[in-house]
C-alpha cells in the first residue's frame, strides 16, 4: 500500500510538468472539441482517429495522459491502452465509451485505465477523472455484486424511473413485457 502511494506521488509530480494528453477517438468532432478544452486547461492535446494513430502517437511521445475511446472504427481502445501502459507505466488513461459494461471496465482497469466514463462525457469529468487519486475513488467493496445483482439492480432502477409501469419499463429495458414481469417478481439474487 505504502508502494501505491509513493508511485502516485511520483505520478501526480511528473503531471504536474507533463501535461501531454492523448486523444484517441474515431468521433472526429468531439475529439477536436475535447481537445480544445483540455488545451485550455493547460495540455498539450494530440488526437488520434484510431488504434493505428494511437499507437503511432505513443512510440512517437508518449503522453502522460490519454483518453481514449472503447470501440475505435479499426480495433479497441484496449490496444491502445496496453501499449500505451507498456511504454510509459506512469501515464494516466481512462477509457470513453457509449457501451458501458461490467467487464470491459474490469479488462480497462487491470490493463491500467485508471478509470471508466461513459459517454456523453465533459471535459470537467475527464479532467476530474485523469487528475484524481486513488483516495478520491470509492474503495471497493469486500464483497462486490454478482452479475445478477448488477443486472437486477438497474432493473430495479429503471422500473422506479418508469413509476413502476411494466409496460414502459420493458420498452426501455428492450425486454418482453412477461419477462420482466418474472425478474420483478423473483427475490433478489445475491
Amino acid at each position: 500500500m505504502e508502494h501505491q502511494r509513493e508511485f502516485e506521488a511520483a505520478a501526480m509530480a511528473a503531471a504536474a510538468t507533463d501535461k501531454s494528453l492523448l486523444i484517441v477517438d474515431d468521433d472526429k468532432p468531439f475529439a477536436a472539441r475535447l481537445a480544445r478544452a483540455m488545451e485550455g486547461r493547460g495540455f498539450a492535446a494530440v488526437t488520434a482517429g484510431g488504434v493505428g494513430e494511437g499507437l503511432a502517437a505513443i512510440a512517437d511521445r508518449p503522453p502522460a495522459f490519454a483518453v481514449i475511446d472503447l470501440r475505435l472504427g479499426d480495433g479497441s481502445g484496449l490496444d491502445v491502452i496496453r501499449e500505451l501502459k507498456a511504454v510509459r507505466p506512469d501515464a494516466r488513461a481512462i477509457i470513453l465509451t457509449g457501451y458501458g459494461a461490467i467487464a470491459t471496465a474490469v479488462t480497462a482497469v487491470k490493463l491500467g485505465a485508471f478509470d471508466y466514463l461513459a459517454k456523453p462525457a465533459d471535459a470537467d469529468e475527464i479532467l476530474a477523472a485523469l487528475m484524481a487519486t486513488r483516495a478520491d475513488k470509492p474503495q471497493s467493496a469486500d464483497h462486490p455484486m454478482s452479475a445478477d445483482r448488477v443486472r437486477w439492480e438497474h432493473i430495479q432502477r429503471v422500473y422506479e424511473s418508469c413509476d413502476r409501469n411494466v409496460s414502459e419499463t420493458a420498452r426501455q429495458l428492450n425486454m418482453h413485457r412477461r419477462t420482466l414481469q418474472r425478474i420483478l417478481a423473483k427475490r433478489a439474487p445475491r
